[in-house]
């Protein structure tokens, strides 16, 4: 990790933002992971918005 961004993060910590270093990236990868959710409910949508995506009028539909 360069030197910058192990200043930020352990500021961060320091400043009392997060408990430690290891709580930071914690939190770094559920905000990350998020995004990826996020990103595919949007590409989702625009392939249901272009006629791409099935209805589900059930749970049976997934199977």
């Amino acid at each position: 990790m360069p030197v910058s961004l192990k200043k930020n993060v352990d500021l961060a910590v320091k400043e009392g933002n997060y408990a430690s270093v290891s709580e930071f990236f914690r939190d770094a990868i559920r905000a990350w992971e998020e995004e990826q959710l996020y990103q595919s409910v949007m590409r989702s949508e625009l392939e249901f918005a272009n006629g791409k995506g099935k209805r589900l009028r059930s749970l049976k539909d997934l199977m």
